[in-house]
């Protein structure tokens, strides 16, 4: 018997193919999906007593989304950069007058892990409400090895406290830490000789990312710390290309990292190495708009030349202040080029495939129930309808976890 049956959908996307499923319904059992098919397919005594039955009043049903780029987990705010920026201050500019990072940074290591685990816990229930069922999480705003170890261990606290599954990166190398600005390759070996390896003793993170940038690290440096990372298991991901191009996507081609974030100054040849070495592209199109940026990633061309593009919202208290990933969607649409399914797909598929998660942002029997049941008809609406939750109920690993009330998810049937 199964424990949950969502009937009387427009359709169900599988992400197995463009089209989806029109008006099958999802049975579910022990967590993982059972039968995805037309209801009159259902065998007897498949739906009894005990069987919950959602109706999803016309909606579709797709995989939950992923978030493959978030750093959810900081302490304080930085509304007042955000001013400045609004008045004409630049990225780099608020982070040589000490903004920034560093920002974050001082109210990071002032914070207990507790007093971290308790601000991030709202961000997640709000990523959960837009239909984000997994999640990867950043450190980074440490820059030593206690304050990093910490942020590790209060995203593994949070992995138990709350339904989205939590995947944790590595970001020592997210800047140069003020106390080693005259002494930055002190701070790159302590990156590769101390902070990766106790992080890798404890199984901490299953990524390592660098930002190789301006202003942050170079890409020899960016080779080192992801060659050390790598030596201990993790597995490589570059912040690049965002505010200038040095060479970074050809770095995270050249190390076969799992993806390439941000990008907006890729190359045709940068490109061309991505597709070339299967590295995901993922875009994070609320930071372009956030940080008033111009190009904006060209996400038609990295669909065209074939690399896998995935899309997160980049949560931070600095360059994308917001949790919403159906924002990302639009802004994926109207500013990088993408059709409405593949921002869909970038926000589930994708974006899985960017995190290596071969199991999720798909539905296919056997695997596991993540699932939205949205309160549109289709994909169409949800860039369509610019920045609106459409999510109505989510469920994870065969549990509803989340139910829209009131106004909180769009009606658009």
């Amino acid at each position: 018997m199964w424990s949950l049956l969502i009937r009387n959908t427009s359709l169900v996307h599988t992400l197995e193919a463009a089209k989806g499923l029109p008006r099958a319904v999802v049975g579910v059992e022990s967590g993982r999906v059972t039968y995805l098919g037309p209801e009159d397919g259902i065998a007897s005594g498949a739906v009894g007593p005990g069987t919950e039955v959602l109706d999803a009043h016309g909606g579709f049903v797709g995989p939950g989304f992923v978030d493959p780029h978030t750093h959810l987990v900081f302490a304080g705010d930085r509304a007042r950069e955000f001013e400045l920026r609004c008045q004409g201050a630049s990225y780099l500019e608020i982070a040589q007058a000490g903004g920034g990072i560093a920002n974050t940074v001082r109210a990071v290591r002032a914070a207990s892990e507790d007093e971290l685990v308790e601000a991030a816990l709202p961000r997640l229930k709000r990523l959960l409400a837009h239909g984000v069922t997994c999640a990867e999480v950043k450190s980074g705003y440490g820059l030593t090895l206690d304050d990093e170890l910490k942020m590790l261990r209060a995203i593994r606290r949070l992995s138990a406290l709350q339904p989205v599954e939590l995947v944790p990166t590595l970001l020592c190398a997210h800047a140069i830490p003020p106390e080693y600005r005259e002494r930055r390759a002190e701070y790159v070996e302590l990156c590769a000789r101390d902070i990766i390896p106790a992080v890798a003793a404890d199984r901490l993170a299953r990524f390592c990312d660098v930002f190789v940038e301006e202003g942050a690290f170079t890409v020899e440096e960016g080779r080192r710390i992801l060659e050390a990372a790598r030596a201990h298991g993790m597995i490589p991901r570059l912040h690049a290309d965002q505010l200038s191009r040095m060479g970074a996507s050809a770095l995270a081609a050249e190390l076969g990292a799992a993806s390439a974030d941000h990008l907006e100054h890729v190359d045709a040849a940068g490109m061309k190495a991505l597709a070339s070495a299967g590295v995901s592209a993922v875009l994070v199109p609320t930071s372009t708009l956030f940080l008033r940026q111009t190009p904006p990633a060209p996400g038609r061309a990295l669909v065209d030349a074939g690399v896998n593009v995935a899309l997160g919202t980049n949560v931070n208290p600095g360059s994308a202040m917001s949790e919403n990933l159906p924002l990302a969607l639009g802004l994926a649409c109207l500013l990088n080029g993408l059709t409405a399914f593949e921002a869909y797909r970038a926000a589930t598929r994708g974006a899985a495939l960017a995190l290596k998660r071969e199991d999720l942002g798909t539905l296919r029997v056997g695997g596991p129930a993540d699932l939205v049941v949205f309160s549109c008809t289709s994909e169409a609406h949800l860039p369509y309808h610019l920045g609106i939750n459409h999510a109505s109920v989510v469920v994870k690993a065969g549990r509803v976890v989340h139910r829209a009330t009131g106004t909180e998810a769009a009606d658009c049937r």
